[in-house]
Parts: structure tokens; C-alpha cells; sequence
């Protein structure tokens, strides 16, 4: 159900579903990432990291957690690169003087999941599906997750 707050007190609703008379709901800024994908997202990762069907090798979660934001998500908030001067802060993978573009001398810092937009939520949450299907993930869990979305 997507509302518009019109004024003290009052709403527009934006969408099919209306809300029901002393129903009570939690509203979330719809621009945002919301506490759905959130719940989510989470169990997702994890039921791909217990079922073993990746090809990440023998690492902790938070390793694999992390591997999945680089490899599927919204990606680096800036660079950390080390020079002779000293160490550098880099907004773009671009802004990093070509010498020093390697692992040697340069680090990303992933974006963190909870300054994810909404839509760098759902495009995220859509290719780790897409990646759990074609790397074989066929647990209860998984497929109870999915039934969960469709009955959405």
C-alpha cells in the first residue's frame, strides 16, 4: 500500500489496496529501503552461505556477506589507495591515478546495506535470487523464502 501524507492528520492513497479501519500499520518513507527487504536480504545470503552452493571457498559469513555486496550490489562507496605521499580517499574507481589500480595499493570500501535506496535494494535482492537459482540452491528454506514472494 503506497499513502501520501497530505497534511496534520490526513493521507492520500496512491495505490489498489486501501488501509482498513482499525488495522494498524507501520509506515516506512517509500524512497527508502524498507524492513521487508531487509528481512529479506539477510536470510537469503545466509540460506546461499549454509547450502555450500557458491564458489567463494571456505570463508566466514560476514566474508561471504561481504563478497555478495561487492559481486551483486551497489558496490564500493569509495577507494582507499596508499602512494609514497601517503594514503588517498578516491570517490570513484576512475579518480585512482592508473599506477596505483591494483590490490596492491587500492581498496574499495563496500557500501553498507542500510544506505542501499530502495531501488539498489530490489535490484540487488533480484540478482542474488537469480544467482542462488543458477548456482543450484534447492533448500526448504530457499523455497520457502520464495513462496513467501510470490504470495506477496
Amino acid at each position: 500500500m503506497t499513502i501520501l501524507i497530505t497534511g496534520d492528520d490526513t493521507f492520500c492513497v496512491q495505490s489498489s489496496d486501501t488501509p482498513i479501519v482499525g488495522q494498524k500499520y507501520n509506515l516506512e518513507p517509500a524512497d527508502e529501503g524498507t524492513g521487508k527487504q531487509n528481512r529479506l536480504f539477510h536470510p537469503l545470503i545466509m540460506e546461499w552461505y549454509i547450502s555450500g552452493c557458491h564458489s567463494y571457498g571456505q570463508c566466514d559469513y560476514e566474508k561471504f556477506r561481504g563478497y555478495i555486496k561487492r559481486d551483486y550490489g551497489a558496490g564500493f562507496e569509495s577507494y582507499v589507495y596508499a602512494t609514497p605521499e601517503g594514503i588517498k580517499v578516491a570517490h570513484a574507481y576512475i579518480e585512482i591515478p592508473e599506477d596505483y589500480r591494483n590490490p596492491q595499493y587500492a581498496m574499495g570500501r563496500l557500501k553498507s546495506w542500510a544506505a542501499y535506496t530502495k531501488k539498489e535494494r530490489k535490484e540487488t535482492i533480484d540478482r542474488v535470487i537469480s544467482a542462488m537459482i543458477q548456482s543450484g540452491v534447492q533448500t526448504k528454506k530457499f523455497y520457502e523464502i520464495m513462496e513467501g514472494l510470490q504470495n506477496e
